[in-house]
């Protein structure tokens, strides 16, 4: 039986499932774990540590040490730096298995929690009972982006924005165990032409009616 609320909150890159998904926990009073940020906490750990990112064993030791506290610099994991040193410790069995644990704990707190990422509906939570799969086409999710990076003082074309999304849709789509995929229970939000308000009220409405489903 489900007496708790678990909302898994899944998409591509710049879908707007961050955004949405950091509203629903404040609106919910919910823990909000953006799963994106945790490959990345584990590079910059290592680096600042003084460690090599070609030492899986030292990856896995500061990926299981890992903690809430190490996520909220966001300007730095998203940085760069952060980027490359994630993509460099990904492929660790060890970073990888302590990473999963990490994500299955947040979302099996008391009371529930949010959860963005890649495969939270499938792999992380496939029981919560509220599961949006967010999206939008390629071409309005590099705008996004670009416009959030340009605004940041970043330069950089939009052709290469463009041209970044459709390789990391492809990549994901295609990783490993656990590729991108809408879970089959999932409800499917598509905010290629709503702006943040209209398109934080259609998934709060996605997760009141699971809650009136669940009882919850």
């Amino acid at each position: 039986m489900i007496a708790s609320l678990i909302i898994a909150v899944d998409g591509p890159a710049a879908s707007g499932k961050g955004t949405i998904a950091a509203r629903l926990a404040q609106t919910y009073g919910l823990p909000h774990l953006d799963t994106g940020l945790l490959y990345r906490a584990v590079g910059v750990g290592v680096l600042d540590a003084g460690g090599s990112l070609d030492d899986a064993a030292f990856a896995e030791t500061v990926a299981l040490k890992l903690d809430a506290s190490h996520l909220t610099d966001t300007d730095r994991l998203t940085s760069g730096e952060a980027g490359e040193a994630a993509s460099r410790i990904a492929g660790y069995p060890g970073v990888r298995a302590a990473l999963l644990a990490f994500q299955k704990a947040f979302a099996a707190q008391a009371g529930g929690a949010v959860l963005d990422g890649r495969d939270i509906g499938t792999v992380i939570a496939p029981e919560a009972p509220a599961k949006l799969f967010i999206t939008a086409t390629p071409e309005v999710r590099a705008t996004r982006r670009w416009k959030q990076l340009t605004a940041r003082g970043q330069d950089i074309a939009f052709e290469a924005m463009l041209a970044d999304i459709v390789k990391r849709d492809e990549r994901d789509a295609g990783r490993g165990a656990a590729p991108m995929v809408q879970a089959e229970d999932a409800v499917l939000l598509d905010t290629t032409d709503m702006g943040i308000e209209a398109a934080f009220d259609a998934a709060r409405r996605i997760v009141e009616a699971a809650r009136a489903k669940h009882g919850l």
